[in-house]
């Protein structure tokens, strides 16, 4: 079975109400033979992102940059994991108050890094989520397992 790694820093109701749409995409009954497998920035360990198939990221902008724990995250799993996971499929998703740019880029820049795949349009929300940019981080969840089903 295939395996896609969430690993998010929600501290904030519109972060989790994000949270919760991707979760309900990636583990959808329509889609079969993927297990989602959630880790807080600050528990993923490097054997988790080794052992994934797949990556979903989750962030707030913070003072026009991902979360310090999703950084934590990357700065704890870059070199272990470095060569092992390329070419892997990854989603973005952040919310933000007035800007998400410097928190995209941020990440963009890491996983170009780590050489992992973009397999869908990031989501990017600012101010208090809407019924269609939950419906985008529904989409999300459902394309990267769907991009894992066998």
């Amino acid at each position: 079975m295939a395996r896609l790694l969430l690993i998010h820093h929600t501290p904030s109701p519109s972060m989790q109400a994000m949270l919760e749409s991707v979760i309900s995409g990636a583990s959808t009954p329509e889609i079969e033979g993927v297990e989602l497998v959630r880790r807080a920035a600050l528990a993923v360990t490097a054997s988790d992102v080794l052992e994934a198939d797949g990556y979903l990221l989750g962030t707030p902008a913070n003072l026009g940059y991902m979360s310090g724990a999703l950084k934590h995250a990357f700065d704890t799993i870059y070199y272990p994991c470095l060569d092992s996971t390329t070419k892997r499929p990854y989603g973005l998703f952040v919310h933000g108050n007035n800007d998400t740019v410097g928190a995209v880029k941020g990440v963009e820049t890491i996983t170009t890094g780590l050489g992992w795949e973009r397999t869908a349009d990031h989501v990017t929300v600012l101010g208090e989520p809407g019924k269609q940019d939950l419906e985008s981080c529904w989409e999300l969840g459902a394309t990267l397992a769907a991009t894992l089903s066998p």
